[in-house]
């Protein structure tokens, strides 16, 4: 069924199809329609067998979901920015009990200064909390993606909370054409779930308890292994979501031009753009393709060093940066890459939500590849800092 609808609802009528059991949120601009759609459904008895929780902020929404998780109940909830760095720290709890909630984050930029529009910067925080993250490029990538998120979140070799982040604004609130899933084919795709732990009366076990030095780090060592595991059990979905909807989004990684010399990577809505700049780029004859880079945590390593180990040149469009060093996904290239000979050119755009033209992305690339154009910080106004 193929409708004009918002990237909210988009996610939240995804959502209504996995039957979550609990959905429990605060809202905040600008993933508020995501959970205002999901409690009209509720309202109008759309959400079968569902609680639905209006919480009094992040922190208490996602501390009723580590609740319902542990008890066996499938769960979601949606925030972003300051939103999410209240929810940060029972997030980790959540990762560290091995309760698979699925997180919607539409991106949005971090304060100070406030800011309600889209960059990277705030699920960049929670990158090595034990949490999937996937960035999706269109509002149809995001609908696809939350049957996705739950399947693999609650594969027993994983265990995981999973965040699907998807660029406040640029996707939330536009009108984009989506083929709707029907509830049959989601219902085939995703079983019910069930745990083999969970809180019960008739069979007692804790979560998240006290853990000396003795045997803190073996739970480490566990989630790493689960991160690992899910690389493989991430590409087992993808591809069995593409058999099931004949949509087929790629696995962790997307290569466009697999033959060139140089390649752009990015993530999120901007991939977009980049594919008709790449292509413009090509008429001139410059060797340039593109990468889109899905999945950030677990990081792909190793397919990225089969793709771009061989390349030149190695742009790097980052719309986050960690301060003091530079843009975070050029910082995981730049590990994953160690030992191999393409050069990475490190480019900071996009901060706060400011928007670059197609003419500038253009002469931005053009110049990286001909070597006029290094690593840094793009299209922002130099201004005199004054400094105590």
């Amino acid at each position: 069924m193929k409708k004009v609808v918002r990237g909210f609802y988009s996610v939240a009528y995804a959502v209504k199809l996995c039957r979550p059991n609990v959905v429990c949120a605060y809202p905040i601009t600008p993933q508020t329609e995501i959970v205002e759609n999901l409690a009209e459904m509720y309202a109008n008895g759309e959400l079968e067998n569902c609680r639905y929780i209006t919480a009094e902020s992040e922190f208490a929404a996602a501390s009723i979901l580590v609740g319902a998780s542990a008890a066996g109940a499938r769960t979601f909830t949606a925030t972003c920015s300051q939103g999410l760095i209240l929810m940060s720290e029972v997030l980790f709890n959540a990762a560290g009990m091995r309760l698979p909630i699925v997180v919607a984050n539409p991106n949005r930029a971090l304060s100070a200064p406030l800011s309600i529009w889209n960059d990277l910067q705030d699920s960049m925080v929670l990158r090595d909390a034990g949490i999937i993250q996937v960035y999706v490029e269109s509002n149809q990538e995001a609908h696809d993606m939350i049957p996705q998120a739950y399947k693999i979140a609650e594969d027993k070799r994983v265990m995981l909370p999973f965040m699907v982040c998807l660029d406040g604004f640029k996707l939330t609130h536009a009108h984009e054409p989506v083929d709707l899933l029907e509830q049959s084919l989601v219902d085939e795709f995703l079983p019910p779930y069930r745990p083999e732990v969970y809180l019960t009366t008739k069979k007692p076990v804790a979560f998240g308890c006290y853990a000396p030095p003795n045997i803190y780090m073996e739970f480490r060592v566990a989630m790493q292994r689960a991160m690992e595991r899910a690389q493989g059990v991430i590409e087992k979905v993808f591809r069995e979501w593409a058999e099931f909807s004949r949509r087929d989004w790629g696995g962790h990684l997307e290569i466009v031009y697999p033959e060139s010399r140089n390649f752009v990577i990015a993530m999120g809505s901007l991939v977009g753009l980049l594919r008709k700049v790449v292509g413009e780029l090509r008429k001139e004859g410059l060797s340039i393709g593109l990468v889109k880079l899905r999945t950030f945590r677990p990081f792909p390593f190793e397919d990225l060093r089969r793709v771009l180990g061989n390349a030149e040149k190695i742009i790097v469009i980052d719309r986050s940066v960690s301060l003091g060093y530079e843009g975070n996904l050029s910082i995981e290239l730049k590990s994953a890459l160690y030992g191999l000979s393409p050069e990475i050119i490190s480019m900071i755009l996009c901060l706060g939500g400011r928007d670059i033209s197609k003419e500038n992305l253009e002469k931005i690339l053009r110049n990286a590849v001909l070597g006029k154009e290094g690593s840094g910080f793009k299209g922002y106004i130099e201004f005199e800092e004054v400094v105590p």
